[in-house]
């Protein structure tokens, strides 16, 4: 198996535009793959609504748990 070292510095042996076409290459693999991530876990969550797994919330008990959540993270 191939080190990310040994992938740097094989990267860093190409000429500078082909550099610059691998990133351009693995940032739009990363957000195709990072797109297709989200889509399959809004479809969890439609498949969930539907199926009637969430239990119905008042908006501000909402907002309330994701400023917890927020403040938890941040501390």
């Amino acid at each position: 198996m191939i080190t990310l070292d040994e992938v740097l510095k094989t990267a860093l042996q190409l000429p500078y535009e082909q550099q610059e076409m691998l990133i351009k290459i693995l940032q739009n693999r990363y957000h195709q793959n990072r797109r297709e991530e989200i889509a399959a876990d809004a479809q969890k969550s439609l498949a969930d609504f539907h199926a009637g797994n969430f239990q119905p919330q008042l908006a501000e008990n909402v907002i309330a748990q994701l400023r917890e959540s927020l403040d938890d993270t941040e501390a």
